[in-house]
């Protein structure tokens, strides 16, 4: 085994959490997370999944609505 010792990197945070759901895109808001400081990596507990997923299937009534450009990578 090494001897290097890794000290933990994440931090309690609040993000902005996002995904695509056949070519709708979701955005919710002040989601807590651990977030790792080095990389940026978002890691979330079981009941936070379970939240956003009530969220975004429930259709619960929006805050707002944002208008994004969309580019192609190409």
């Amino acid at each position: 085994m090494s001897d290097i010792a890794f000290e933990e990197t994440f931090v309690d945070s609040f993000v902005t959490y996002s995904v695509e759901i056949a070519g709708k895109i979701y955005v919710v808001e002040n989601v807590p997370a651990r977030v790792c400081q080095e990389t940026g990596e978002k890691l979330f507990a079981p009941e936070t999944v379970d939240r956003l997923q009530e969220i975004i299937w429930g259709q619960q009534p929006l805050l707002k609505v944002v208008e994004t450009p969309v580019y192609s990578f190409s």
